[in-house]
C-alpha cells in the first residue's frame, strides 16, 4: 500500500528531477547520483519513490529549456528543439510546453503498461539481440542524419561521420593504445570526450556566442490576431487530433529502445522523430514548429523510462546511464537484480510499478498547471539569463567526472565548434548524433566480427538483421528523395 510519506518522497524526487532536467548542464543521471546517499535513510521501497521521481522528473524537465531557449536539458531532448523552439519564437511557448508535457505523460504511462505486461517477452527478445542486431540498429539511427539535413544532405552526413570520428578519440580497447589524442592529453582523454560538455558546448555556449554577436536582442515574434486565430496560440487537447498513431508508435519506439541496453534516449527520440517525418502527410513542415514532431520526441523519450527498467530488472543490465546509477541503489539495499528479481522480490516489483505511475501523475500535475509561469523564462532579458546559464553550464561540465578543468575546456572548445558550424551551415545536431552513437557502433562491430573471425558476412545471415537492413535502405531512399525535393523547393 502507498502512504502519504511515499507520495511526498515521490513529489520531492519529481520536483528535484524537474529542476535538474530544466537546468542546462544537469541531467537525470546527475540528479539520481546526487540524491543517492539519501536512500541510506529509507528502506528500498520508500527509496524507489525518490529515485524514480528523480528519473521521471529529470527526463521530463529537459523539454523546458529545449522549447523556450533552444538548449536541450537532456540529450534525449535534442529533437524537441526542432519544433518546440520555433513554436516558442512565434509566441506559442506555453502551448508547446503543454503539448510536450501531455506527450511525456502519455509516453510514460504506455511504457509503464509495457513494463507491466510484457517484461518477460521483451526481455527474452532483447536477450536474443546479438552484437550484430545492435550494430545494425545504431547504423539505422545514423541514417536518420541524412533525413534531418533538410536539403543539405552532404553537410549533414559529413557532420555525422565527423561526430563518429571525434567520439572514437581516447583509448582503444583492443590494444590499450591511444588514438586521435595528442600525447600531452593522454592522461585526460583515456575515456575520450564526455558527452555532457560536448552537448552543452554545441547547443548552449554556441548559441550564447551567437546571441552575444547579435547584441542579445532576441525578441518573441508575437502572433497578431489578424494573422492567426487566437485559439491556435493556446493549448487544447484538440492539438492531439490525428496524433494517436504517432503517440503510440513513438511511445513503443522509446520503450523498445530502452529495452536494448546501452542504446539510450537520444537514439529513441531521433528514431521516433524520423518515423514521424517518414509517415507524415507534410514532412516538409517538421522542423518549422508543428505538433507532430514535438509529440514524437517527447512521447518517445519518456517511453524510455519504463523500457530501460526492463533489462535492468530482468537481466541485471542497465538500459541507460540513469538505470546504471539505480543498480547502486539496489546494491546498497542488498537486492540483486537479474532474472530472478521479480519472483524473489514481488513486493519490490509491485512498488516499482506503483511508484512509476505515481511519479508520472505527479510530473504531469507539477508541470502542466503552473507552466504558464514557468514559460515566462523566455521573457527574461538575455543579458540577465545567459550569465546564469553560463555559470550553471560551467558547474555542470566541471562536475561531469568529479571536478576536471579539462571538461570545462571541452565545453568551451565545442562551443566554438558549434558557433563555426552555424556560420558554415553545418547542422550541429547531426554531429551530436554521430558523437553519441559512435562508440557503440564501433564496439558492437568489433564484437560481431570477432565472433566470426573477421567475416563481414555475419551482418547478412540473421533474419532480424535483414529486417533492419530493409529499414536502413528505406531510410536512405527517403532521405535522398526528401533532399532532392527540398532543393527543388528552394530553387
Amino acid at each position: 500500500m502507498i502512504g502519504i510519506s511515499q507520495v511526498l518522497i515521490a513529489l520531492l524526487g519529481v520536483v528535484a528531477g524537474l529542476v535538474f532536467g530544466a537546468i542546462p548542464g544537469m541531467t537525470a543521471t546527475m540528479a539520481v547520483a546526487v540524491f543517492l546517499p539519501l536512500t541510506y535513510a529509507y528502506d528500498l521501497n520508500t527509496a524507489l519513490y525518490l529515485l524514480l521521481g528523480l528519473y521521471v522528473g529529470g527526463i521530463s524537465g529537459g523539454l523546458i529549456p529545449a522549447i523556450l531557449i533552444n538548449i536541450p536539458g537532456t540529450p534525449s531532448s535534442i529533437t524537441t528543439t526542432f519544433d518546440g523552439y520555433p513554436m516558442a519564437k512565434r509566441g506559442e511557448g506555453e502551448r508547446a510546453l503543454k503539448i510536450g508535457i501531455v506527450s511525456s505523460f502519455i509516453g510514460g504511462i504506455i511504457s509503464l503498461i509495457c513494463l507491466w505486461l510484457f517484461t518477460p517477452m521483451l526481455s527474452a527478445a532483447a536477450l536474443k539481440f546479438s552484437a550484430v542486431e545492435k550494430f545494425l540498429i545504431i547504423l539505422f539511427a545514423l541514417t536518420v542524419i541524412a533525413a534531418l539535413s533538410k536539403g543539405q544532405m552532404l553537410r549533414g552526413v559529413f557532420a555525422g561521420f565527423f561526430g563518429v570520428l571525434v567520439s572514437l578519440a581516447g583509448m582503444f580497447s583492443v590494444n590499450n593504445g591511444y588514438r586521435l589524442v595528442p600525447s600531452f592529453l593522454e592522461s585526460k582523454m583515456q575515456d575520450g570526450f564526455q558527452l555532457l560538455p560536448v552537448l552543452i558546448g554545441l547547443f548552449a555556449i554556441a548559441q550564447i556566442f551567437e546571441e552575444a554577436e547579435e547584441g542579445m536582442r532576441f525578441k518573441i515574434e508575437k502572433v497578431k490576431d489578424d494573422e492567426m486565430d487566437g485559439s491556435k496560440t493556446h493549448f487544447s487537447f484538440k492539438d492531439f487530433k490525428g496524433q494517436g498513431i504517432n503517440v503510440i508508435r513513438s511511445a513503443l519506439i522509446g520503450t523498445f529502445m530502452g529495452v536494448l541496453p546501452g542504446v539510450g534516449g537520444s537514439a529513441a527520440s531521433i528514431l521516433s522523430y524520423a518515423q514521424a517525418k517518414n509517415f507524415s502527410k507534410h514532412p516538409e513542415l517538421l522542423g518549422t514548429g508543428v505538433t507532430e514532431g514535438l509529440v514524437a520526441s517527447e512521447t518517445s523519450n519518456n517511453g524510455l523510462t519504463g523500457g530501460a527498467l526492463i533489462p535492468l530488472l530482468s537481466l541485471g543490465i542497465p538500459g541507460d546511464s540513469t538505470t546504471a546509477v539505480l543498480i547502486s541503489a539496489f546494491m546498497l539495499q542488498g537486492v540483486q537484480v537479474g532474472p530472478l528479481f521479480i519472483t524473489q522480490n514481488p513486493v519490490t516489483w509491485n512498488t516499482i510499478l506503483i511508484a512509476l505511475l505515481v511519479c508520472n501523475v505527479l510530473m504531469f500535475v507539477c508541470m502542466f498547471y503552473p507552466i504558464k509561469w514557468i514559460s515566462k523564462i523566455i521573457y527574461i532579458p538575455g543579458q540577465r539569463l545567459y550569465p546564469v546559464i553560463i555559470m550553471i553550464c560551467l558547474v555542470g561540465a566541471y562536475a561531469t567526472k568529479n571536478g576536471r578543468m579539462f571538461d570545462v575546456w571541452t565545453l568551451l572548445v565545442f562551443g566554438v565548434v558549434g558557433y563555426i558550424f552555424g556560420k558554415i551551415k553545418i547542422p550541429a545536431s547531426c554531429f551530436l548524433i554521430g558523437f553519441i552513437l559512435g562508440k557503440d557502433l564501433e564496439n558492437y562491430f568489433i564484437q560481431a566480427i570477432s565472433a566470426q573471425k573477421g567475416s563481414l558476412m555475419v551482418f547478412f545471415t540473421r533474419p532480424i538483421g535483414w529486417v533492419i537492413w530493409l529499414m536502413i535502405f528505406a531510410s536512405i531512399a527517403y532521405a535522398i528523395y526528401d533532399n532532392n525535393k527540398s532543393k527543388k523547393q528552394t530553387n
